[in-house]
Formats: C-alpha cells, structure tokens, sequence
C-alpha cells in the first residue's frame, strides 16, 4: 500500500510515458538506506523521494527504486521476502561511474565491495561490484586506459 501524500515531480502517466529504451525497477526493504546507497555511493541525481519511491538519473539512464510495500497487490513481493532471491543473478551496470571512487564511497557508508576495483582486460573496463543493503549488484565501471 502506498505511503506517500507528497506531490510527485511530474504526473506519474507523464514521467512513465516519457521513459524509453531500458530502465530498471528495483524493491528495497529500507528505501532510507536505498538512498543513501543511490545518492551518496552512486553518485546518482535524485529527481524524486518519497515513502515509497526514488526517482533516479545518472550515467545516461533513468532507474527506480520501489518500496517492498508499493507491491502489496503484486505476485514478486513474495520473492522480495526470499533473501537468497532477492538480487541473485543480476548486475546492474553504471557505464562511466568511476569504480575507485565508488568503492571508497560504498566502505564510507558500509556497503560491501564485492569484487575490485580492478582492470578487467577482457571487459576493457575498470570496474567495482558493490552490493547494496538489498542484495543489488552495482557495477561502476570506466573504461581502461591504455
């Protein structure tokens, strides 16, 4: 059930309908930390906060993070329970968020870094894999230099 009584930063059909390409959704089970996580280790522009919502750009894209319980009346809220789930599976890459900085900022604020940073050749990249306090893997990655 939604929370929030605040005023979205645009009408939801018109923010929806203005998406394109790919986007990604994703649930937290504490949207406080969820926000912490996007603004002070990604690095990610806030375009809108709520009880139930993060509205975020960055690197070129547009994601969302959802509260668990905005999926009240939704089948994936049982998985969201399901800790070895949750997350599993998934990178969810950030092209040119530089992986040195990103990793000093995730130790910062208590995140686990997972892998990294490191130069992977084989990718031609630069890249961090930080896991966020829901299970998300976040790939900041550059590319090398030669």
């Amino acid at each position: 059930m939604k929370k929030s009584s605040t005023t979205p930063f645009m009408a939801p059909p018109d923010y929806g309908q203005s998406l394109s390409g790919f986007t990604i959704n994703v649930l937290s089970g504490n949207l406080a930390r969820a926000l912490v996580f996007q603004r002070d280790v990604l690095q990610a522009e806030i375009l809108h906060q709520d009880e139930d919502l993060l509205i975020l750009r960055g690197y070129g894209s547009n994601w969302m993070v959802h509260a668990d319980h905005t999926y009240d009346k939704h089948p994936l809220l049982a998985d969201t329970h399901n800790e070895s789930r949750r997350g599993a599976g998934v990178e969810l890459r950030l092209h040119d968020c530089n992986p040195d900085a990103a990793a000093a900022r995730a130790l910062e604020h208590g995140f686990r870094v997972l892998d990294g940073p490191r130069d992977q050749p084989d990718h031609g990249l630069r890249e961090v894999h930080i896991i966020d306090d829901d299970g998300y893997i976040w790939v900041a990655d550059v590319p090398v230099s030669n």
